[in-house]
């Protein structure tokens, strides 16, 4: 018999684990021997398991980790070798395992975490299936040394052996998982480098981090300590055991603390706190600024219920929060926590368990939507009044200006007229009396009034041409925008109400404008410079909207015949979902009907859209349709059409503005949402504190 022939007597239980025997692989016209069911060992189906469970020492990481905060601990810590190939140890002080339990606890699906179906459909813990541990056992050398506070020692269980001896240790958990892989060579050579895979073991224990500010968290690798993040919340005894209030305020700095130690000092600079409540669902946490937009979304922290998760509902409805306010691809950052009922979310979808099922994914979506739209729709102009709070106001006028570091407070009085000895000219002594205007006659103190009466008398320009309507309110002056105040141009007379302690100006107040195109204002931190265009679109895109808004809620946007239909092929979803949505498709200004079983035609499009290509905007919008909830695709396609039409309706660049016009500006910039970027997502205005104007100067060195 030679060695390409089988023989003839070969039992199907010794063949490979297939179906069917070679001879069906091989092309052979020799019938296939079938093989029979049977049950694969045990040891086979905890490797299959880990196949799904363990994929890198990250996955082993997770999953002990998961398993340590379940039990209570206060301080995990995690040691590795060779990025966790070698050695990954995880140790712990919670509750620890009982002796009797330990051969228990590395048997597939034995679990203290669940008991019936009620409790997996409402399951409050990381972990619950009970099979991580059987798993990781299954594809490495694992131990377990474990004592509770109750028993006079510690136990160390050997996976492999199933050894069971006493050992030394305070009340906690020690796992130890030598040689990831040992079992199956072929996984192991699907591993990146130590580098690679330190990084995503740091990366595990950072999603737990920033979702545990009670817990401290440190990483050794190779003896060195690479993380550390200590407890930043105190455990809430009994004894001492404050309000509802108070507790939430202290969770509050807590997680602040935990954020800025995990993410960086800057993160919690540039971001905005979220509190937002909707029926069944609570979302907490920070919103970065747009400013602090990255490349990439490596920043991105969603947690519902105290777990890290994937989901595509709550990557879109962040999304679509920023999308008035970020430019171009930029991808925000967040750390958001949602919170409510576990019976209302199945996280048992996942092997993982980094995916969730809602019960009403709309509620979430919305819920998390208004919550991000509601933090970013604050002016950050209003955080200037806290910092002009914190100012010290100097005793005297004449008091030195503050050093470089030192605070900086507003002068109680307006600056004294200059006077130049210089020969007489027409312009300069046009200039002279335009600062006598502007600082006030015979040195004395001009107040806000005169100098902006002053201003108004000397201006050449007709305040009728105004753009903008600012109109007095008490007590806070809260513009309303008029009837048909919507483009550039309007004749509309400002009138201003004078900057006092009730009624401070954040962005301060205009003192020049270059080149038509940048304001300068000074406040009480330095200087302003405004970005015009940008702001004045913003200003009218925000009118725009609030104007639909309190309209028709059903009204569609005007639309525009095509004088031939534009035709083309498409999909049966997405024939169904023009027939299923012809309505919504109607309020967005667009007649998509079909032409055949596999044709559509558009037959109208958007009137401010009509230069477009109508089927590309036809597919994008049937793609959205199948996607998302259909008010979710009307209000963008609403915010995009509006964003064009206050793009062209704005105040151009190279046009000069008065003194009192810049005012008007800067006034509706401090009372408009999202007046810190344009529609494009470009920043409308940026501040220079007196610190940085004095490190151009090198002042104080």
């Amino acid at each position: 018999m030679t060695a390409d022939t089988a023989p003839a007597s070969l039992d199907p239980a010794d063949a490979p684990n297939d179906a069917l025997t070679p001879a069906a692989h091989s092309g052979s016209s020799a019938a296939p021997t079938r093989r029979p069911i049977q049950d694969l060992p045990d040891e086979l189906v905890s490797q299959i398991a880990a196949g799904e469970v363990v994929e890198r020492p990250a996955s082993v990481v997770r999953e002990l980790v998961d398993n340590a905060l379940d039990a209570g601990a206060t301080s995990i810590t995690v040691r590795l070798l060779a990025g966790g190939v070698r050695l990954i140890t995880v140790e712990d002080d919670g509750c620890g395992i009982p002796r009797e339990e330990l051969p228990i606890a590395l048997r597939r699906h034995a679990t203290s975490k669940i008991r019936n179906l009620h409790d997996l459909e409402s399951v409050a813990t990381m972990g619950f299936r009970g099979e991580a541990l059987a798993a990781i056992a299954s594809v490495s050398e694992m131990s377990v040394l474990s004592r509770p506070a109750q028993q006079e020692s510690a136990y160390l269980l050997d996976a492999r052996s199933g050894e069971l001896r006493p050992a030394a240790r305070n009340p906690g958990t020690t796992m130890e998982v030598k040689e990831l892989f040992f079992s199956t060579p072929a996984r192991r050579k699907f591993l990146k480098t130590d580098a690679t895979e330190l990084a995503h073991c740091v990366e595990a224990v950072r999603r737990h981090a920033l979702t545990r500010p009670g817990v401290g968290f440190a990483i050794w690798h190779e003896g060195k300590l690479v993380e550390q993040w200590r407890a930043t919340l105190p455990p809430r005894s009994d004894a001492d055991q404050p309000d509802d209030a108070a507790w939430q305020q202290l969770e509050q700095r807590a997680m602040d603390k935990r954020l800025a130690d995990v993410l960086g000092p800057d993160f919690l600079e540039q971001s905005i706190v979220v509190n937002y409540q909707a029926g069944h669902v609570q979302v907490r946490g920070r919103a970065g600024l747009p400013d602090a937009a990255r490349s990439r979304a490596d920043q991105q922290f969603c947690y519902v219920n105290g777990r890290f998760v994937r989901d595509k509902v709550l990557t879109h409805a962040a999304r679509t929060a920023y999308e008035d306010v970020l430019h171009g691809h930029r991808q925000p950052v967040y750390a958001l926590y949602i919170s409510l009922d576990p019976m209302r979310v199945d996280v048992n979808v996942h092997p993982t368990k980094i995916e969730v099922r809602f019960r009403d994914s709309r509620e979430v979506h919305q819920a998390v939507l208004h919550g991000v739209e509601n933090a970013l729709a604050t002016p950050r102009a209003q955080q200037l009044l806290d910092a002009a709070a914190a100012v010290p106001t100097p005793a005297t006028a004449g008091q030195p200006t503050a050093l470089p570091g030192q605070a900086y407070a507003p002068a109680p009085q307006a600056q004294t007229a200059m006077r130049f000895e210089a020969p007489p000219r027409v312009n300069g002594l046009q200039a002279l009396q335009q600062t006598a205007a502007l600082w006030g006659q015979g040195g004395g103190a001009a107040t806000p009034d005169a100098t902006l009466a002053g201003i108004s008398s000397n201006t050449a320009t007709s305040i009728d041409a105004t753009p903008w309507q600012v109109q007095e309110a008490s007590p806070r002056w809260n513009p309303q925008p008029a009837a048909g105040a919507m483009a550039a141009g309007a004749p509309l007379v400002p009138t201003l109400p004078p900057e006092s302690a009730d009624n401070p100006w954040p962005l301060g107040r205009a003192v020049a404008q270059i080149h038509g195109v940048y304001i300068l204002a000074e406040n009480a931190q330095g200087l302003v410079i405004v970005d015009m265009h940008a702001a004045h679109e913003r200003i009218v895109y925000e009118r725009l909207k609030s104007q639909l808004d309190d309209g028709d809620a059903n009204s569609a946007i005007a639309s525009q015949p095509l004088l031939i239909p534009a035709t083309f092929s498409a999909t049966p979803e997405e024939v169904a979902t023009a027939e299923d949505h012809s309505e919504t498709l109607a309020q967005l200004g667009l007649e998509v009907v079909p032409f055949s079983p596999k044709t559509l035609a558009v037959r109208a499009t958007p009137t401010t859209l009509a230069q477009g290509n109508p089927v590309e905007l036809a597919r994008s919008v049937l793609a959205e349709l199948a996607q998302h909830d259909a008010s979710t695709v009307v209000q963008r396609a609403r915010n995009e059409i509006l964003g064009t039409m206050a793009c062209h309706g704005a105040v151009r660049a190279n046009r000069q503005l008065t003194i009192d016009e810049m005012n008007a500006l800067l006034r509706d910039m401090e009372h408009t949402e999202r007046s810190d970027q344009c529609n494009h997502g470009r920043p409308t205005w940026r501040q220079l504190s007196m610190k940085e104007l004095d490190a151009l100067f090198l002042r104080g060195r």
